[in-house]
């Protein structure tokens, strides 16, 4: 479903061009969810935005479903095929649009026909219904308002996801429903998703493979088993692993507080 070769991309240009993600390589099977983790700044939403056209500066190869794509220009037919749902809902959804308003857009920029049926069904499939159809924004929670954002993402009927830490910006005790949500909806609707997180429980849990990045540049492609098992083959792997796994209690005991006194 994706093809990723040789990908670079920058910002700027000459000599102040910075360089953010080098000769990255790697292929997403149809129906496969596959991550890329690392620390930030190490380019994972770099080459998100890359394959959706956002940024201009790239060279390599990006190819969906066998066709390669050129430049920062996206047709029509790539967004039927390609949607991207990103870190913050409230920042992705217009303040001044209704639930029904944002769907409804989308469903025409598509071509789409029974819009009214159309946007039931999308609010009912991520858990909404349609007493949410005509609330804007800063009447949703951040969980409501993601679910909005990825109704709006499958109005077009893709095939495949991109997921920018598509969890990063919600309360904890939220973070599993969304997730489990996009868990039944590639299951229901035969997706592909490639996934960023810097949340490794998230990616072991969501992904089947996974690639690591370190300042650019993957390291490492693993398959989401060895993730879980605490196996990485590169020390960078093996580094960002531990570091996830939390604190250790003999070195979190000296910080306990309030500290002693002495007295």
């Amino acid at each position: 479903m994706l093809n990723v070769d040789d990908l670079s991309v920058w910002f700027g240009q000459a000599p102040d061009r910075v360089t953010a993600v080098h000769d990255a390589t790697f292929d997403v099977a149809p129906g496969e969810s596959f991550g890329l983790v690392g620390e930030s700044g190490s380019g994972k939403s770099t080459i998100l935005r890359a394959i959706a056209g956002l940024i201009p500066g790239w060279s390599g190869r990006i190819a969906v479903d066998g066709q390669a794509q050129a430049g920062d220009r996206r047709d029509r037919a790539f967004f039927r095929t390609v949607q991207m749902v990103f870190q913050d809902p409230y920042a992705s959804l217009h303040p001044r649009h209704s639930v029904d308003a944002v769907l409804a857009e989308t469903l025409r920029l598509q071509g789409m026909d029974r819009i009214d049926q159309r946007i039931v069904t999308l609010l009912d499939d991520v858990g909404l219904g349609r007493g949410f159809r005509f609330r804007y924004p800063h009447q949703l929670s951040g969980g409501q308002r993601q679910r909005v954002a990825i109704a709006r993402a499958l109005a077009a009927e893709p095939r495949l996801l991109l997921l920018d830490e598509p969890t990063s910006a919600l309360d904890v005790s939220v973070q599993a429903e969304i997730l489990n949500l996009l868990a039944d909806l590639r299951e229901e609707h035969g997706l592909t998703y490639l996934m960023v997180s810097h949340d490794l429980s998230v990616i072991a849990h969501m992904c089947d493979r996974l690639a690591v990045m370190q300042q650019g540049r993957i390291v490492e492609i693993l398959p989401a088993a060895r993730l879980r098992q605490g196996q990485g083959s590169t020390p960078y792997t093996t580094q960002l692993i531990a570091a996830s796994a939390g604190y250790k209690a003999e070195v979190a005991r000296p910080l306990r507080w309030p500290p002693k006194t002495g007295h």
